[in-house]
Order: C-alpha cells, then structure tokens, then sequence
C-alpha cells in the first residue's frame, strides 16, 4: 500500500494509491462513468464498450493496475497489460472534477512505471494516452528514460457544406480494390510487416516488426472491441491482379454511431506514390458518407510527414496532439 498526500485549499487530503485487483466493478463504476463522458467530449468516440470491458476484467481480477481512493471511493484508476517481454500502459484516468488531478495522475505513473520496469523479463514499454494532451505525463516518463514521440489526431467532417467530395482515384490498370474479408488476415499481416520495416512507426509499436506481431495487431483491431467495432463495410484492399497478391489495406471501426476511426491504412512500399492510398481512404470515406456517419478520424505520428500532408490535403483537420512513449530496457 502506498499513500500520497497533497494540499489543496488549505485542506489536508490524504489520497491512497491501491493495487487495481482490490476493488470490483461496482467501485469503479462511476468513475468510468466519467471517463466514457470526456472521450465523447474530447474524441466524439463512444468508449462504453470499451468500459464495460474493462469493468469485466476488474471483475475477474486479472487487470493488473492501481487506484487512487479517498475515503473510500475510488478518484484515479490506471492500468497496464503484458505482452511477452513487452509492457503496455492501457489507461490513465482521474476524474475531471478534482482540482489535485495532475498529481494523482503522476503518482499513479510512477507507481505504473516502477512496477512494469521493475516485472521480470520485460525489455520495452510503450504508452499511448490518446486522451492526454502533449506535454501532460511528458517529464513523468522522460525522468524514467521513456523516449517521446508527438502523435496527430485528425478528423474529417462526412456531412455538411465544410465536406469535401473525395471520388476514387484512378488507378494502375493492374490494381483493384475490394472490401475487407475473412482470407485477407495472413496475407494483411505480410502488408504491415513490410510496410513499416524501418518505418517511425515501428519504433512506437514494435507489432509492426513481425509477422506474428502484426497477426497480435489484427486480432486486437479486427475481433475485439478495444478501438471501437470493426467495421467491415468501411474496411478495403488493394490486390495486384496479375498475382493477386494484397498490396495495400485500410481499416477502419466504428467507434460511435456515427463516428468511424481508421486503425490501419498502410501499403507494401514498392506500390507507394500510385495514388493506391488516397483511393483506399476515399472507398472508406464514401462508405461511411453513403451510410449517414459524420465523421472520420485517425492519428498518424508527427514525424510521418507524407502521411501528415496528405491526409491535411484531403481535408483532415487537427483535433488534438497527443504523445507516444517507449522504454526499452
């Protein structure tokens, strides 16, 4: 058990930092409550599905993580997850209403940090708090020798006189798209790994390194609702006819009503600067429009800046910065 104690208004407020497993879904609840509540406000992204998952792994007392609880009630939640020799931190949250927020968050993440450094066999954390503005955990992870990378949240209006018609662009006569099926998986997996060998991108999540990583990635993308819900009508491919080889893919979930979110566009780099791309974003793009969605959005790292101009040149705008972080060991 840990305590912390911090002095706000002249009053004495004495906040414990608790191993997560302690508690049950009933405790955290609410707070929960408040977190689905600021990604509608910040994200337009519907996170309930996302935390009624979380509220069942609490349950089952598997999530391993820490709250912050005072007079009982639990203010601040954090969790973390491994993967091989890999730790990830999955989510940081205090509730908005506390005016002691950013210390109780920086506690919980040194508490976070310690532990997944500190676990036997773990080499590499990555950390990606989408909800989190650039530069708010920043010294917290530096002191502990995380390297920081800036990430874009974009967005593009589907609906209304701000949006932009995007037909098809033409392509290679030996090129075609289609929508996503069930076959694509192995083959999807190879397009990853290509396209982000020696990419920035690989150094934020090293999935993207392998094979068997990228597999772990389309599983976590495409049958579990951790970034939204899979949206198979939104979701394309490019083959290479003559082959019929899968060059390129994009993937997209639904992660509000009328809300999609691009988990993946990428394509093999010999197939790149044909206009494959900009095609697979515009079949996601009049996909969504034809069924009434408002809104698409997407994050690409700030380092990735032919991805950065072509998506502003289509019509994404800026949302929000965020920062990515990784520890290897």
């Amino acid at each position: 058990m840990a305590a912390t104690v911090f002095r706000q208004s002249h009053q004495l407020t004495t906040v414990e930092i608790l191993d997560l497993r302690h508690f049950s879904s009933t405790d955290l609840r609410p707070l929960l409550d408040e977190e689905v509540e600021a990604w509608g406000s910040q994200l337009c992204w519907d996170y309930r599905s996302s935390a009624e998952m979380i509220l069942r792994y609490v349950d089952a007392k598997i999530l391993p993580g820490y709250a912050a609880v005072e007079r009982g009630s639990i203010v601040g939640f954090s969790f973390f997850v491994y993967e091989g020799s890999k730790g990830v931190v999955g989510d940081l949250f205090v509730s908005p209403r506390r005016g002691d927020g950013r210390q109780i968050e920086s506690q919980m993440l040194e508490h976070m940090i310690e532990t997944l450094q500190s676990s036997p066999g773990i080499r590499r954390v990555e950390a990606q708090l989408l909800t989190h503005p650039t530069g708010e955990l920043a010294s917290a992870f530096a002191s502990s020798g995380f390297q920081r990378y800036h990430r874009l949240f974009l967005g593009l209006h589907l609906r209304g006189k701000d949006a932009p018609q995007m037909p098809p662009v033409r392509l290679p006569q030996e090129i075609q798209t289609r929508r996503w099926m069930e076959q694509d998986y192995q083959p999807a997996a190879g397009v990853i790994t290509a396209a982000y060998r020696a990419h920035i991108d690989s150094e934020i999540n090293d999935q993207y390194r392998t094979n068997a990583g990228s597999i772990r990635f389309l599983n976590n993308i495409v049958r579990f609702p951790g970034c939204g819900v899979f949206d198979v009508e939104s979701s394309y491919v490019a083959i290479h006819r003559p082959t019929h080889a899968l060059v390129g893919l994009i993937l997209c979930s639904r992660v509000k009503d009328d809300v999609g979110h691009v988990t993946q566009v990428c394509l093999v780099p010999e197939y790149r600067h044909q206009g494959i791309g900009e095609n697979l974003i515009a079949c996601t793009y009049n996909s969504l429009r034809s069924r009434n969605f408002n809104l698409l959005s997407l994050t690409v790292t700030e380092m990735n800046g032919r991805a950065v101009d072509l998506y502003k040149r289509l019509g994404f705008v800026q949302m929000s910065v965020f920062d990515a972080f990784v520890w290897e060991g």
